[in-house]
């Protein structure tokens, strides 16, 4: 099943303008992925020290960069096509601000723990762009994130690809049964299936069978693909907490 929805846009942190797909209220969650947002932070703006527990997060940069500094005492910073990644568990402080100049770009993805691991400890992970393998292929490319050949460890299995199009180009992917799906349009449009999917928008997949999704280009794109097995766990999300 495919449904189609609209980032909105929202606020957080010092004066942040964030596409949010969830949550929001008439979509809280998506198992098992529980916040989805594409950010465009200026320089002086950001997300100043604040608590999270009981999920993952992956902060993935499009373009600038992002400097994290957490209570494990680490002090990082990521440029373009490079991840921050964290396990909040069961606590963790910390802060994510911009470059000092210009504006920085990514998607913020927050994935749920299962409860038998919410009390784990916190833990922090950086990746580098040229640690993130890229495959070319004519009239496109795709950047694991997640997935084969990525170094990012994380507590629940999933895929989580970058992928270029050029115009009337195709992509295709393999769905295994009882998967949940993201195809999120960071530029240009898409189809897929009888959707057409534009900038800003996404597609929320569930399967039931195998199936080979297919993507046209419309025009030039880039999309995010992020897939997962829910853990059909009740999900208590409130504020920064995942609980």
């Amino acid at each position: 099943m495919i449904t189609k929805i609209s980032a909105k846009e929202t606020v957080e942190g010092d004066g942040v303008i964030v596409n949010r797909l969830f949550p929001i209220p008439d979509r809280m969650n998506f198992d098992p992925f529980v916040l989805w947002d594409h950010f465009d932070i200026g320089a002086g703006h950001g997300f100043p020290d604040h608590p999270h527990r009981g999920f993952e997060a992956i902060t993935y940069m499009l373009g600038g960069g992002m400097n994290h500094k957490d209570n494990l005492g680490n002090d990082a910073f990521v440029a373009e096509c490079g991840a921050q990644v964290f396990c909040a568990g069961s606590g963790i402080v910390h802060s994510e601000m911009p470059a000092e100049s210009g504006n920085s770009t990514g998607i913020q993805l927050w994935i749920n723990l299962p409860k038998r691991l919410k009390k784990i400890d916190a833990s922090y992970q950086q990746i580098l762009s040229n640690q993130l393998p890229l495959i070319e292929f004519e009239g496109g490319n795709c950047r694991t994130i997640v997935g084969e050949g990525s170094p990012i460890t994380l507590h629940t299995e999933i895929t989580y690809q970058h992928v270029r199009l050029d115009k009337s180009q195709r992509y295709q992917i393999y769905m295994d049964t009882g998967l949940s799906a993201i195809i999120y349009v960071l530029k240009g449009s898409i189809q897929l299936c009888d959707e057409i999917i534009d900038c800003a928008q996404a597609a929320l997949i569930t399967t039931d069978n195998e199936e080979n999704l297919s993507i046209n280009a419309s025009e030039d794109s880039e999309f995010m693909f992020c897939s997962g097995y829910p853990h059909n766990e009740p999900i208590y999300q409130h504020g920064t907490y995942v609980d």
